[in-house]
């Protein structure tokens, strides 16, 4: 097959797959469970941004960016936005009280939390960050996100507006250059937010090639559906009718549903992009079998103890899939039960590594098979002699093991070639 037809065939199956997971409707319930959140979250967000930027004296930079964010609702944007700002004005923290502040600061982290954990659900990751990870991260993004995104577009501004931009601009074809990089800006600047998203959101690495890609199929996506939904709205004669003054509330929650379900599909795009082994029919792989699950848990538990010992940096679990051909829904599910029982625990700055949590030495290889085999659940009581019987079918081939194994310990095993 040549390159063309090649790359219409992988362009036709990311189409596939990506039309195949807004079918199933995931990621339409989390967009409309982000819409509820934002609602929620938009006044006390904007209250902590609006206190971060007016300790700096910015704080009247604020109202154009949440303008340029109404844009699509058309007239009623600036009514819209003047609103918010008047309630966002009004708040005044020092007369909330502790309780107040409190729950001021939680409305505003709900919101990343909802966001980190739709993008962890879309990348197939079971355990978020640690708490207190989560919390340092969530109060840097309230605290330095603000002041990040006004002095790109304040040093973007003053850039386009300095003397010498003007005089490069009357210069042909540079002037031609500078109006089409001005056009471009935007789309720029939504793609770059969006690729630092879905490379800092999911706990996991993410390939700068999969977040740029995912970032700049959502920009596009993003600023097509602004067009669309502004004419959208400039032509909705009969909602404005129907519903008078509420319509605008409706195009609010509609535009904020159209936008989260932009942001969430580059997320799954990316995904695709660093995971092309999932660009299956089915998105939920089969059930593990038992003698699956065993061969996982000895596998991953060996891999692991092999880089501790040679002193190797650790696997995650990406790496771990990879390795093993595995899914990584598989893997993921294994390790939460190896890190349940204190065998493996996260380490690394990012706490994504796996190391042994216990001395090799000291773990027998038969107690390795018999929890990878109880997994995280106990077994109901026995209270009829049919439930003692099978106990003791199940207690046999476990005592068959033990003797194959002897005390051989994970480390022994390891080491024995």
């Amino acid at each position: 097959m040549t390159a063309y037809p090649a790359r219409l065939v992988a362009l036709a199956r990311y189409a596939f797959v990506l039309g195949r997971d807004l079918m199933e409707g995931q990621l339409s319930m989390r967009a409309m469970s982000l819409v509820y959140t934002t609602l929620l979250s938009i006044v006390p967000m904007l209250a902590l941004a609006f206190s971060v930027l007016k300790a700096l004296g910015v704080h009247n930079s604020l109202e154009p960016v949440l303008l340029e964010f109404l844009h699509p609702l058309g007239t009623q944007a600036q009514t819209l936005t003047d609103n918010i700002i008047g309630f966002v004005e009004n708040i005044r923290v020092g007369v909330l009280g502790s309780l107040g502040v409190a729950l001021l600061f939680y409305a505003a982290l709900s919101m990343i939390q909802k966001v980190e954990s739709a993008f962890n659900h879309i990348w197939r990751i079971e355990r978020p960050r640690p708490l207190s990870q989560r919390l340092g991260e969530y109060f840097a993004v309230l605290t330095i996100g603000p002041v990040a995104v006004f002095a790109a577009l304040g040093i973007t501004a003053t850039i386009l507006n300095s003397a010498l931009m003007a005089r490069i601009a009357s210069i042909e074809p540079l002037g031609l250059v500078v109006f089409l990089g001005t056009r471009a800006l935007p789309y720029l600047l939504i793609i770059g937010a969006f690729s630092f998203l879905y490379s800092f959101v999911p706990n996991t690495r993410v390939r700068l090639r999969a977040a740029v890609s995912g970032g700049l199929f959502a920009g596009v996506l993003w600023q097509a559906a602004s067009t669309a939904f502004a004419s959208f709205v400039a032509t909705a004669t009969n909602y404005n009718a129907i519903y008078s003054g509420f319509a605008i509330v409706i195009f609010l929650l509609i535009w904020l549903y159209v936008g989260w379900l932009v942001l969430l599909v580059g997320c799954q795009l990316a995904f695709y992009i660093q995971h092309p082994e999932h660009l299956k029919p089915r998105r939920t792989p089969a059930m593990m079998s038992g003698r699956e699950t065993e061969y996982l848990a000895l596998m991953i538990m060996g891999l692991a103890g092999h880089r501790f010992l040679r002193g190797e940096p650790a696997y995650t679990q990406e790496e771990l899939a990879l390795a093993l051909h595995a899914e990584p829904e598989h893997v993921a599910r294994v390790v939460e039960v190896l890190v349940f029982h204190g065998l493996l625990t996260e380490a690394g700055s990012d706490r994504t590594q796996l190391i042994p949590a216990m001395d090799l030495d000291s773990l027998p290889l038969a107690r390795l098979w018999r929890l990878a085999r109880a997994g995280a659940a106990t077994l109901p009581p026995a209270t009829e002699a049919l439930a003692h019987d099978t106990r003791a079918l199940l207690d046999s081939a476990e005592q068959a093991f033990d003797q194959a194994s002897g005390q051989l310990s994970l480390r022994q095993w390891l080491t024995r070639r």
